[in-house]
């Protein structure tokens, strides 16, 4: 069982949905009632959010909202925007990698905080602090463990949970990020273990979105259940 940490949408994904939304909507409308207008701004909202860690300044959102509205409005555009692709995946790629180098700067000083105050470095880059040894075999890389965790982010925000969820999640050890393959094995079963993982131990500059932002360091609470 391969471990899923949320079911996101890509940002490749949304551009295109934006796109399809805009084909859809392209016919003359007569005034939406209110349930309507609500469905219209909360899909415009939700597709916004897909884009938000492009980070777009007012020019730029002006642009994007300039072609959207030519093609609600049918006004003939002066290039065919589907000849763009690569363009756009330049242009969401270097983004996306700029964001990410932001974001990592700022989570270093996280991480440096959290060893500084007992916390344990290894060479890779993860942090950590056992809370409880547990006892018995180790899991090796190769085993299937049982545990429950929770996972949030820098800003406490919390992105998953088994414990919310009401079940444990049991999985092979070397199907999920570097940083849970790497900590797991410092503790045995019925052991506890805090895991700061950066974000080349976890989903890099792509990130998870919209849950988790590409660059960001990863908070885990995980208590080891079982190993089989």
């Amino acid at each position: 069982m391969t471990m899923t940490f949320t079911n996101a949408l890509s940002l490749r994904t949304a551009v295109t949905g934006l796109a399809c939304a805009a084909l859809m909507l392209a016919a003359p409308v007569q005034a939406a009632d209110q349930d309507e207008q609500r469905a219209l701004y909360s899909i415009g909202y939700l597709f916004a959010e897909q884009l938000g860690e492009l980070e777009l300044d007012e020019q730029e959102a002006e642009a994007l909202l300039e072609g959207f509205r030519a093609r609600l409005t049918g006004e003939a555009p002066d290039h065919d925007p589907r000849q763009d692709m690569e363009l756009i995946n330049r242009f969401i790629t270097d983004r996306q990698g700029q964001a990410a180098a932001r974001m990592r700067d700022r989570e270093q000083a996280f991480i440096q905080e959290f060893v500084e105050s007992g916390g344990t470095l290894t060479e890779s880059g993860l942090a950590y602090t056992i809370i409880k040894e547990g006892s018995g075999d180790k899991p090796a890389a190769t085993d299937t463990v049982e545990v429950h965790y929770e996972g949030r982010l820098t800003t406490g925000e919390v992105f998953d949970s088994s414990h919310e969820r009401g079940q444990p999640a049991t999985f092979p050890l070397n199907r999920v990020i570097d940083g849970w393959t790497e900590g797991l094995q410092l503790i045995a079963p019925g052991g506890k273990i805090r895991l700061v993982i950066p974000s080349e131990l976890a989903y890099g500059d792509q990130g998870s979105p919209p849950s988790i932002p590409g660059g960001a360091t990863l908070i885990f609470d995980i208590e080891l259940l079982d190993v089989h």
